[in-house]
């Protein structure tokens, strides 16, 4: 991505504002290139500078407003002058318009003279440039989105309308018929501008109904005639290079998409029903960037913690969680950490989700016989130095993971459990001994998504009687003197809007809780009287706060709601 400044612009800026030394600059530059990296993403994640205080220099810079669209009012008739995949290409968002009739526009990048000229022209009219982050243009396109989702049952009406009309006979034909085609572009483009990670099209007795998970949460979106549900998953089919004739049998693949300047990585699982296939699609946006710790939700005091594990040369550094908890985006951002030049990065994975850059992915095919444990095993004799198991799954695994930690490698994995103390008998059960999970487990990290308050809608209320009787009866549920917490006074929500599709949520973060392995827990670990309790009580004692805590201060800091964490804590 262009910066809206130059490198030597930017270092000059920063340099003077007395926020970094020149060598520094040079060094997080060079690492930010060699990753493929936005360099503004890799300062403010090593924490330089803040974001806002560096939008509002550079906004300073450029002689340029910023375009903040928490504050400023999105007039939806401008916006929608300028096509959508155009707004995206261009990184642009037409906002609003002058009395003189000037338009205003935010910009990723506000001196790209050739954008604004373009815009000019497009436009017939006199451009005033706004500074946007990605996070405000997310924001202006998410006004797209609105628009498609009170045109989508209208769009998918006309096409299935056409569709029945149609006389292809073949499978092939059905999948390659216009009107198909629009149906499946329109599902897609719909997903993306509603932020959904998952597509379900599902078949029932009297019709084929269309879900999307957005935010982890399920919504139905429509109903269409079963009619057309063959040739739908025809087209998925065809697309994601998967048998068109075979209807009995679960198949796997994927295919790239793209709007605009946006390529989302789909990978599509059909599943035979008593009715017909249903399709499921994961949605994986192939350009996206590891987050940093504190983006994924971490404290300061936590974000430290799990830095000052991950300097270590060898042992086991364990994401913990059921499926969809995020353990896999919290590994790749400790991946993304780790990749150094000096460090040779490998993987086994199942499956890549997403490319980094100088890390050797592999992707497990047990048709081929490679599984975690078979890669694992060849990846020992590549001269790794840091490695990364999507999933600790069965014995042999566990036992070729800890040896891989015992004979001086970083192991990063995950496993399944509700929570960090109960990794550890875990392992026992994967026929690891005691003793050797008290010599490789360095520090494990358990986790649950929340979703955060849409920061456009967000509202304040006093917390009553009854919130504070619900958060007592919960904190004594998870074994917790209430008298230990302190209760919220104010909470927050969002009231819903236009830009949250009304949900009053908007994006999500995690909550965690951590257990580190000090000398007296490696001596818990390997009693004969092993006792899961004596091991929360003594991490309890020496500070590790459980989820629902870290959850409590999330809604105290205005990020999520205390529904939120009573959801995702009960689940």
């Amino acid at each position: 991505m262009r910066l809206p400044l130059s490198p030597d612009q930017l270092k000059k800026l920063l340099v003077d504002q007395g926020l970094i030394a020149p060598e520094r600059f040079d060094e997080l530059y060079q690492e930010a290139d060699r990753k493929n990296q936005n360099a503004i993403d890799l300062l403010v994640s090593e924490k330089i500078v803040e974001r806002n205080y560096l939008d509002d220099l550079i906004a300073k810079t450029l002689g340029v407003p910023r375009a903040d669209f928490s504050s400023l009012a999105m007039d939806k008739a401008v916006v929608q002058l300028l096509p959508e995949d155009v707004a995206r290409q261009r990184q642009v968002i037409v906002f609003g318009k002058g009395e003189d009739g000037t338009y205003n526009v935010a910009m990723i990048d506000p001196s790209d003279l050739e954008t604004r000229e373009f815009l000019a022209q497009r436009l017939q009219g006199r451009i005033q440039p706004f500074l946007a982050s990605t996070e405000d243009l997310d924001r202006g396109f998410s006004v797209y989105g609105y628009e498609l989702g009170q045109d989508f049952k209208k769009l998918i009406s006309d096409n299935v309308r056409e569709s029945l009309m149609s006389q292809s006979k073949s499978a092939e034909e059905a999948a390659a018929d216009l009107p198909i085609v629009g149906i499946v572009d329109n599902i897609l483009s719909y997903a993306l501008a509603s932020r959904a990670s998952d597509i379900h099209i599902e078949i029932l007795e009297d019709s084929t109904f269309i879900r999307y998970r957005i935010d982890g949460i399920l919504y139905q979106v429509m109903d269409v005639t079963k009619a057309i549900h063959p040739a739908i998953v025809a087209r998925l089919k065809l697309l994601a290079g998967l048998k068109l004739d075979e209807h009995f049998a679960p198949q796997d693949g994927r295919f790239r998409y793209q709007i605009g300047n946006q390529q989302i990585d789909v990978r599509v699982s059909t599943m035979p029903t008593f009715y017909g296939e249903k399709v499921e699609m994961r949605l994986l946006e192939s350009s996206q960037k590891p987050l940093s710790l504190e983006e994924l939700g971490m404290s300061a005091d936590l974000a430290k913690m799990v830095s000052e594990n991950l300097k270590k040369t060898y042992g086991m550094f364990i994401s913990c969680g059921p499926t969809g908890s995020g353990k896999t985006t919290t590994l790749y951002a400790l991946m993304n950490i780790l990749n150094k030049p000096e460090v040779n990065v490998t993987t086994v994975e199942d499956p890549i989700e997403y490319n980094m850059r100088y890390v050797n992915q592999t992707q497990i095919n047990p048709q081929a016989g490679v599984t975690f444990a078979s890669g694992l095993r060849a990846l020992l004799r590549q001269d790794p130095n840091i490695i990364m198991v999507g999933e600790i799954r069965d014995a042999e695994t566990a036992d070729i993971a800890t040896q891989a930690a015992l004979t001086g490698h970083l192991l990063l994995s995950s496993l399944h459990t509700n929570d960090a103390p109960t990794a550890i008998p875990r392992f026992f059960d994967l026929g690891v001994p005691p003793f050797l999970v008290s010599s490789v487990l360095n520090m494990v990290l358990a986790q649950r998504l929340v979703r955060k308050i849409c920061s456009t809608c967000i509202y304040s209320y006093d917390a009553d009687d009854a919130v504070r009787a619900t958060l007592t009866a919960q904190l004594k549920e998870n074994g917790i003197d209430p008298s230990t917490v302190e209760m919220p006074t104010t909470l927050y929500r969002g009231k819903g809007c236009s830009v949250c599709g009304m949900t009053g949520y908007r994006g999500r973060l995690a909550i965690y809780e951590a257990l580190t392995v000090d000398e007296k827990m490696k001596e818990l670990i390997i009693a004969p009287d092993f006792s899961l309790e004596k091991v929360r009580a003594y991490a309890r004692a020496h500070g590790m706060k459980t989820m629902f805590e870290d959850g409590i201060q999330k809604v105290e800091l205005a990020q999520t709601t205390l529904e939120e964490v009573l959801r995702v804590i009960r689940e």
